[in-house]
């Protein structure tokens, strides 16, 4: 499935191991980068989401997500991510997703854009829980340090259908990345996941988008 995600803003908070482990799948653990666990909430536009290469599904293919994430590593060393929730604006894939193992949630969905600042709009359909965050990037300097690279370069996911640990597979060149400053930050979804932080994120980035592409999932072994 190839797919572009588009003007993505990247929130990260540190928190401990032992809070995020109930939430990876059987034989998965949590990943740590700078010496601790992160959770992410991060908000993007999906463009032209398809079967294949060049097949981008018409109106169903572009909506708005936002997700909130915890980072892994499988038995074999594999890092990845896992979704807690992912919220998005069209309810045919949030269907199609929850029936592949994918945590997705019905939601109004709005991306915003004023002038040099991005962000992002939730409010939930079922549970009221909602979120709007908007950023104003640096676009003038690089986010190259390792937190910020090993944060943002995650080529899969590992999700749990079944019974059984998948790990899907995610390939895209690197993120064109940029530091940001928190203009905005009103969330609950954290919250709502159960996750709770303190304070204003540890990172703040922002990427114009890249293309990507997922390949099949594999079966993960335990240990």
């Amino acid at each position: 499935m190839d797919q572009r995600w588009a003007d993505a803003v990247f929130l990260h908070w540190r928190i401990d191991s032992a809070a995020v482990a109930r939430y990876m799948p059987a034989g998965v653990v949590p990943d740590e980068v700078d010496g601790s666990s992160w959770v992410g909430l991060i908000g993007f536009r999906m463009v032209g989401a398809g079967l294949g290469q060049g097949l981008p599904v018409p109106y169903f293919g572009s909506f708005t997500e936002i997700n909130v994430r915890l980072y892994s590593r499988g038995p074999d060393g594999t890092r990845g991510v896992v979704f807690v929730t992912l919220d998005a604006s069209r309810l045919a894939v949030v269907l199609a997703a929850r029936a592949g193992g994918i945590p997705y949630v019905w939601s109004k969905c709005s991306p915003i854009h004023n002038q040099r600042k991005y962000g992002y709009d939730v409010v939930r359909f079922r549970g009221q829980a909602t979120s709007r965050f908007v950023v104003e990037p640096d676009t003038a300097r690089t986010a190259d340090d390792t937190v910020s690279l090993e944060l943002t370069a995650r080529f899969g996911l590992h999700s749990t259908l079944a019974g059984r640990t998948l790990y899907i597979p995610n390939t895209h060149t690197p993120w064109p990345l940029h530091p940001a400053t928190i203009t905005g930050l009103d969330d609950g979804l954290l919250a709502a996941a159960g996750l709770i932080v303190d304070g204003p994120p540890h990172s703040v980035l922002f990427s114009p988008g890249v293309q990507t592409q997922f390949g099949r999932p594999h079966v993960v072994a335990a240990d």
